[in-house]
């Protein structure tokens, strides 16, 4: 693909992708900023119809130390274009100076992979607020190997700075806006203060893991659905651990115990 072709592509699917003007509703293509970004996103299947970098060699010598295992891919795929014409077209370039756009999963068969037999856990943010820390929970569960990370209200899972977060890695995992009444079946263990000593327990495999927002909690609804609050070990007159924390401490008490966790 040359320069045209690959400038040409990337202006007519960059605005679906929310990476410019004019972006709305649910985006079929997704940003991913930066080169380690690129690579999760390629070794987990995603399709990336255009890739542009700022400096090819430098970025084919990152892929001959960091991942070998895509050098051809990254050599037929990765278009160089000047400097200035990439910050004209990524609002914040990453300091490896690659951008790609990447198909977002059919909705319909990620929610399919959420409701099948599943051997790790799914990861519940009820009503997360904050974008970025959305982003490290999904880095954290695709490391751990869960099955999923989904969503309740507002805040889409999918946004530019979710996935920034996420390093790519949303295709290594399911991950899906859902509302409680809508969540997959499966024993659901809610963190709470109030809760059981984690320690305590053992996760099973098919657990959902419900985590609440740092400032607010988890909310009455997914509360009720429950069927066991549990509580992370955490030192009188602190108030509470960063979302992502919390979300790595269940992960490794479950990965503890488990023959499914990765080796």
């Amino acid at each position: 693909m040359d320069v045209d072709e690959a400038l040409g592509r990337w202006r007519g699917l960059a605005p679906e992708a929310g990476s410019g003007p004019g972006s709305a509703g649910a985006p079929r293509h997704v940003l991913l900023e930066g080169f380690h970004a690129l690579k999760h996103a390629l070794r987990f299947g995603a399709v990336v119809p255009v890739a542009l970098c700022a400096d090819r060699a430098g970025a084919l010598e990152l892929a001959a130390e960091l991942a070998p295992d895509l050098e051809g891919v990254l050599a037929g795929l990765l278009v160089e274009v000047d400097a200035e014409t990439l910050r004209g077209l990524v609002a914040r370039p990453h300091p490896t100076g690659v951008a790609a756009l990447a198909e977002r999963p059919d909705p319909v068969a990620v929610e399919a992979a959420l409701r099948g037999v599943r051997r790790t856990p799914v990861v519940v943010l009820d009503q997360p607020r904050h974008l970025g820390n959305a982003g490290a929970v999904v880095r954290l569960a695709a490391g751990f190997g869960a099955s999923g990370v989904v969503t309740t209200g507002p805040l889409d899972p999918w946004h530019p700075t979710v996935v920034r977060g996420g390093a790519g890695l949303h295709f290594a995992t399911a991950v899906a806006p859902l509302e409680v009444p809508e969540l997959p079946d499966g024993p659901l263990f809610a963190l709470d203060p109030e809760g059981a000593d984690i320690r305590g327990l053992t996760l099973p495999d098919d657990a959902l893991l419900a985590f609440g927002s740092e400032r607010h909690g988890l909310t009455a609804e997914l509360r009720a659905r429950a069927d066991q609050l549990v509580a992370l070990p955490m030192r009188p007159q602190v108030s509470s651990y960063n979302l992502a924390t919390s979300v790595g401490m269940a992960l490794f008490h479950w990965a503890s115990a488990s023959g499914a966790a990765p080796a």
